[in-house]
């Protein structure tokens, strides 16, 4: 199984691509978001690998926000996070990562835990935005009002919106931040 993703950035000018492809021992999440950072150009390749059932086992981002370059390994192994080779205490528990800079990463987390219509379901994250130099956690609830809506808060962020998901379990609509092109 293969999936992609074509997003525009809604907020700010920029665009994302992903790819979601099937491996022997899970799943690859590919992308590349482009967006303008503040008043400087930003472009992040990202890479998660993803066990059979969903759960973050590595990712690695590259390339730069404006002059910075941009170099980050992240993996999850029994004892929690570690990004750049230094640990992240506090977040053991937590076994999905999201990428604040791509609405790619909310797949994985829907498709591990698989809401019934009516649940109201809470996900924290290990979450990275773009330019962070350490992983903290992001509190999110999902209630899925249908087969493809689901109302989201990420209340330490201040953002609530209904989130529309396509067949392929990638988001087409986060209100006011991306939006899918050619649905």
């Amino acid at each position: 199984m293969t999936a992609v993703a074509f997003w525009r950035r809604l907020d700010v000018p920029g665009h994302d691509a992903a790819r979601l492809t099937q491996i022997e021992a899970g799943w690859m999440l590919n992308g590349c978001a482009v967006f303008l950072n503040g008043y400087e150009p930003a472009c992040l390749n990202y890479c998660l690998e993803l066990n059979a059932v969903w759960e973050t086992g590595a990712a690695r981002i590259n390339g730069f926000l404006g002059e910075n370059l941009i170099n980050q390994v992240i993996r999850r192994d029994d004892d929690g996070w570690v990004l750049n080779d230094r640990r992240i205490e506090g977040l053991a528990h937590l076994v999905d990562l999201d990428l604040g800079f791509t609405p790619a990463t909310n797949l994985q987390q829907l498709r591990r835990v698989r809401p019934n219509i009516g649940d109201l379901v809470e996900i924290p994250v290990a979450w990275l935005d773009a330019g962070a130099s350490t992983l903290i956690e992001l509190p999110q609830l999902y209630e899925r009002r249908d087969h493809n809506t689901y109302w989201y808060r990420a209340p330490s962020v201040g953002y609530e919106a209904l989130l529309e998901i396509g067949e392929s379990g990638f988001i087409d609509l986060f209100p006011r931040l991306w939006e899918k092109e050619a649905r």
